[in-house]
């Protein structure tokens, strides 16, 4: 697909950034996602099929993105299933320094959690911080996680918190176990406030809590949002109309990639006719500020 004319128009020729992406490996899509991540493939009527990085950044760059958010993940002890280890995720961002932002993930329920935190930052140089509190079944606001909050916040990096429904477990007795009351951003709310200087990335619209979301982003200074998870087509109106106005300096792009390749989000958000100002914005100006690049 030819690149957007916002694209097209800048020097540099991939300035995109996705602020939201998964391995497309063994690592996250078998050993870390599991039955729930099978789960929810087979409900959204598609497969897991493995891929190599080099294709991710030949797709990427094809449609103008030119730098990406790789997350850590580690959801061992609510799951059962193995974490994609922090030093993985140092590895391949070495590996392709230019194209990769490094992002760690701590169990926040495992007893080392701070400690790993720390690790991750100041030995592997890494980023940030990605948190799926459905998967890690955790409540952010429960005092219990107060110190690995304000550890992060201390070490002054952003996290990306999960909001809203989850896909995995879908359609599985139960859902394989997990709480999608842990992705209600109320919850984030309370981290915001207690920590001023953590900078908070919400991914996702974050259905069925939008406004709530459109809420917090709209009243904490350090409150952000994707639209990743989420084909522009189908993304709550309410939250277009925000994203183009009130939240403009707020809301920025993401895949979530493997479960969304950017080509057709993309065109799906060309379709949308923002204005050249907010596509801007939101397809990397916003992101660039966010991550201090």
């Amino acid at each position: 697909m030819p690149k957007l004319d916002v694209v097209a128009d800048h020097p540099d020729e991939n300035p995109i950034i996705d602020t939201h992406c998964h391995q497309p490996t063994e690592e996250f899509l078998h050993d870390a996602g599991g039955l729930m991540m099978e789960d929810a493939a087979e409900k959204f009527g598609s497969s897991i099929e493995t891929d190599t990085y080099d294709n991710l950044i030949e797709e990427y760059h094809e449609v103008g993105i030119g730098k990406t958010v790789l997350l850590g993940w580690d959801a061992e002890t609510n799951t059962g299933n193995p974490p994609v280890p922090n030093d993985y995720v140092a590895e391949v961002r070495d590996e392709y320094d230019d194209f990769f932002v490094g992002f760690a993930s701590v169990d926040p329920l495992k007893d080392d959690c701070v400690e790993e935190a720390e690790r991750a930052v100041k030995d592997l140089d890494l980023s940030g911080f990605k948190f799926q509190q459905i998967a890690q079944g955790f409540d952010p606001s429960d005092p219990e996680h107060e110190e690995l909050f304000s550890t992060i916040e201390d070490l002054g990096v952003p996290v990306v918190f999960h909001g809203g429904n989850s896909t995995l477990g879908a359609g599985a007795p139960g859902g394989r176990g997990l709480k999608i009351k842990y992705g209600n951003p109320m919850l984030i709310d309370d981290v915001a406030a207690e920590h001023p200087d953590l900078q908070i990335l919400i991914a996702h619209p974050a259905f069925p809590w939008e406004k709530e979301q459109l809420a917090i982003c709209q009243q904490k200074g350090n409150v952000y949002m994707d639209l990743s998870g989420w084909m522009p087509r189908y993304i709550d109106d309410q939250v277009l109309h925000y994203a183009k106005s009130l939240l403009k300096d707020k809301v920025m792009f993401g895949t979530d990639y493997p479960m969304i390749e950017p080509a057709p989000w993309l065109d799906q958000f060309e379709e949308l006719d923002f204005p050249e100002e907010v596509q801007r914005k939101i397809l990397w100006e916003n992101a660039e500020e966010f991550l201090g690049l």
